[in-house]
């Protein structure tokens, strides 16, 4: 039983002095690639491989930098006019023409030169146009012979006949017929559509 005790001790001990050698072993190569790395920071480095590599840097600092951002295809295209004889904008939202993609800012602002930009990203484009006279979306509503008309007020104050409706006036509220009779000012297509389906 004593041998038995023996042997394992020794095999442990010389289990043990395996790992501690392995140990020193790798301390020692750590300090050996450290020395290596200190030695080689410290000196400089310099030949033509370096020199061209700086260069090369340098350009590609310089052309990343002078870059332009370029329109891309699925960029929302937005036309606003500006109408300074009523004060309204309307926008028209359009899809985008084809020659202009990968085009840059300044490329858009000499295809639109009578347009400012007032937005411009490679995901939308927003133009925006002044225009001395007005809208053209002022309209009128009048009741003329019980049918519900709608006149377009023209720049000289003019109504100009725009729809015939189907609606008769017989069937409106009190207030309504009241209101015809004088005529209902409506500036814009989408809220006289609103007022068309609100008598339907």
């Amino acid at each position: 039983m004593n041998k038995v005790i023996l042997t394992i001790i020794c095999v442990i001990v010389v289990i043990g002095a395996i790992f501690t050698a392995i140990e020193i072993t790798k301390l020692n190569d750590n300090k050996i690639e450290e020395n290596v790395v200190e030695k080689v920071s410290d000196s400089e480095i310099l030949d033509e491989c370096t020199d061209e590599y700086e260069i090369l840097e340098k350009n590609d600092m310089l052309q990343a930098n002078s870059e332009e951002e370029k329109i891309s295809p699925n960029c929302s295209f937005t036309v606003r006019k500006y109408y300074e004889g009523c004060g309204h904008t309307t926008s028209e939202y359009l899809e985008l023409p084809e020659d202009l993609v990968n085009d840059t800012k300044e490329d858009i602002q000499e295809k639109y030169k009578d347009y400012k930009i007032d937005k411009f990203a490679s995901n939308e484009i927003i133009l925006l146009k002044q225009n001395k006279g007005e809208c053209g979306e002022h309209y009128i509503v009048k009741d003329r012979d019980g049918q519900v008309v709608v006149y377009n007020i023209q720049e000289d104050g003019t109504e100009k006949e725009y729809e015939v409706t189907d609606i008769t006036t017989e069937y409106l509220t009190d207030t309504d017929k009241v209101n015809m009779k004088n005529g209902i000012r409506v500036n814009g297509k989408q809220s006289l559509n609103q007022l068309i389906e609100d008598f339907e």
